[in-house]
């Protein structure tokens, strides 16, 4: 199969020969190919989709026809617009097919917008969505510093915009000014604006550049193509994130940019950019010299406020014999006094001291002690008869406890011609046919214990024939039962 459409050919029969579906296909797309390697087309934008891969599929139409597109990974961020639903644009690429659908599409390489009307009303839109996020809210802005030390001016390096800057400040406020070179206007212009934002707010002052105080991004005037780098989403939100405090100073007081609303304060021009960053050194210095006049009229005034309060005190100190002639008369009138009230008062300790002692006797120390020695007799009377009486009892108790513990001691009944049977373990034997043939047990008499093992249920026994047990040579006690055999 060539690269051309497929040639005409007939069977045998005459007929035309049939084509497969794939011959088909691929011919057409090579044929659109070939025909529509480039094309600009101007439409609607619908359906869009970014997709997760990065690419973009989208539908551009008129009021008659649409035809499906795509913009690859690789040219979005190539495109000088954000493809979004309902923006009238003009883009330029190359038709093809997709053969296994049948479709074909356009492969889009950039993309514009068709006109200003278009730009306007994609900025619109981004500025509701910033709004929405509270980009543009007056509580995120920062105040600028009142007395910066270093400015920083992003700009062109060339052109009347910097040389204003730069004259105004070495007017008002001498002070470091850091320029970093950008382009200000094309496509590359709102990416070198990021990076000098970015470059600037990542400074520690550690390095022999300074961190700048304040930051202006400043440009001159111009038409809205031009300007239209700072309504660039990305630029926006870096303006929004910066921790130093920016003034956007972009045209003349009647062009406004996304920066503008973003920025922490916004100059109509870039000369009053630097006015709104710098203070006025003569300004400073006649308030200072104001606030030191002020000062030393306030100190001559608390001079003589304090010399006035101390002529008046003067003329009260001029009294001080008289206060001493007073107090001295007190002092005598009380001294006088001071005898007889020392006399009156040892008089009446001492009535008080007489009617105390008429009342205290002996007897008033003799009768509880008569008390006492008659409660201790009465005691010494009772205490013997009732040691005596707790001791008998306590011996009855004793005698009562002795007979129970020869009662219950276990080596008496072997005094009386018991015996008690236990197995190796230690175990008592209670009754013979509990032990089992040839099991080694020991019986214990009253004087001594001997072993024996069991034959047959009974120890030292035959198995043929079992010996008669031999008559117990001791007679019972009269009173007791005599003791049966154990085995």
């Amino acid at each position: 199969m060539t690269d051309a459409a497929p040639e005409a050919a007939t069977t045998e029969d005459g007929n035309a020969r049939p084509y497969s579906v794939s011959e088909l296909a691929f011919a057409l797309k090579r044929t659109l190919e070939d025909a529509y390697g480039f094309v600009r087309l101007r439409g609607e934008l619908s359906k869009v989709t970014h997709h997760s891969n990065g690419h973009v599929y989208l539908t551009l139409k008129d009021d008659r026809a649409a035809i499906d597109g795509v913009v690859w990974k690789g040219q979005v961020r190539g495109l000088s617009v954000r493809p979004e639903q309902g923006l009238e644009v003009i883009v330029t690429g190359k038709i093809t097919a997709y053969p296994a659908g049948s479709r074909y599409q356009i492969v889009i390489e950039t993309m514009e917008a068709a006109g200003v009307g278009a730009l306007l009303a994609q900025l619109e839109r981004l500025k509701a969505r910033l709004a929405d996020e509270g980009l543009f809210a007056a509580e995120r802005k920062q105040s600028l510093p009142y007395l910066p030390a270093t400015v920083g001016v992003i700009t062109s390096p060339t052109g009347a915009v910097i040389r204003d800057i730069l004259h105004r400040i070495r007017d008002r406020w001498p002070c470091r000014v850091v320029v970093w070179p950008v382009v200000v206007q094309g496509d590359a212009a709102a990416a070198q604006v990021c990076a000098a934002i970015k470059g600037f707010d990542a400074q520690d002052g550690s390095g022999p550049i300074p961190r700048p105080d304040v930051l202006i991004v400043a440009r001159g005037g111009g038409s809205v193509e031009d300007l239209w780098p700072f309504n660039d989403e990305a630029l926006a939100r870096t303006v929004a994130a910066c921790s130093i405090p920016l003034i956007s100073a972009v045209g003349h007081e009647t062009d406004t940019t996304l920066i503008d609303f973003v920025s922490d304060r916004r100059a109509p021009t870039p000369t009053a950019a630097a006015e709104m960053a710098t203070p006025v050194l003569a300004e400073l210095k006649g308030y200072v010299g104001d606030l030191s006049a002020r000062m030393h009229r306030c100190g001559g005034r608390a001079v003589e406020d304090r010399r006035g309060r101390i002529a008046a005190a003067e003329r009260a100190l001029r009294r001080v014999p008289d206060l001493i002639e007073l107090a001295t008369q007190r002092f005598g009138i009380v001294s006088g006094r001071l005898g007889a009230g020392l006399a009156r008062n040892v008089a009446v300790h001492e009535r008080e001291l007489v009617r105390t002692t008429a009342r205290l006797s002996p007897l008033l120390l003799q009768r509880p002690q008569a008390v006492q020695r008659q409660r201790l007799d009465g005691v010494a009377v009772r205490l013997p008869p009732a040691m005596a009486r707790g001791l008998e009892r306590a011996s009855e108790r004793f005698s009562a406890l002795s007979k129970l513990y020869a009662s219950v001691d276990p080596e008496r009944p072997l005094q009386r011609g018991f015996a008690r049977v236990t197995r190796a373990d230690g175990s008592i034997v209670h009754a013979g046919a509990a032990l089992a043939s040839g099991e080694d047990v020991a019986i214990k008499f009253g004087d001594q214990v001997t072993r024996q093992a069991v034959i047959d249920g009974a120890p030292g026994a035959s198995p043929s024939a079992p010996a008669a047990p031999k008559p117990s040579k001791s007679r019972p006690k009269p009173g007791l039962p005599a003791q049966g055999d154990l085995f």
